[in-house]
């Protein structure tokens, strides 16, 4: 078989080309050194699941009921489902505040009264330290991708359905 130098010089190019190209798509789809759980974090699918229900949608929340999970919250998640969140459950009736370090992603949060009156909504940027305090106690706290209470039309004063119940807390 016969080549010519620019046929071979082509091959070459292609040969050469098509193995960087998937370096670097393995190089930017790979999550950075940061974003990665660290050791003893608990995966996503290790957190018990609850559905709730906000007027007529229906959410598929994580829940974070002991200290260690509402610590670690959705830190270094890298994204939600549209209507997945965590809810945050206290034994206390209190300002729960929350902040976003290591978490990657914007979320809006609703805090909740026992009954599961929302009290307030509020917008969280990615990767901050800024204090999100509610302005009424509560014993609830539901964080969602950011906007989706605004999108949903769910305001304060109305409930979420299906809260689990709290040990102390009556409803």
């Amino acid at each position: 078989m016969r080549f010519s130098m620019r046929s071979l010089i082509a091959r070459f190019a292609v040969a050469v080309a098509l193995p960087l190209a998937a370096l670097s798509f393995v190089a930017t789809s790979t999550p950075a050194l940061a974003q990665q759980m660290p050791p003893g974090a608990k995966q996503p699918g290790d957190f018990p699941r609850v559905k709730l229900t906000a007027g007529m949608f229906v959410i598929d929340a994580a829940v974070a009921a002991n200290d260690a999970d509402r610590e670690q919250g959705l830190m270094y998640r890298t994204n939600l489902g549209p209507n997945e969140g965590m809810l945050f459950v206290f034994n206390e009736n209190a300002g729960h505040c929350f902040w976003m370090k290591n978490t990657l992603i914007p979320l809006s949060i609703a805090f909740m009264r026992a009954d599961g009156t929302i009290t307030d909504i509020d917008e969280m940027q990615a990767e901050t330290t800024n204090n999100h305090c509610p302005t009424h106690n509560g014993v609830f706290a539901l964080e969602m991708p950011k906007g989706w209470f605004s999108a949903k039309g769910i305001k304060p004063g109305m409930q979420i359905q299906g809260l689990p119940p709290v040990p102390g807390i009556t409803q």
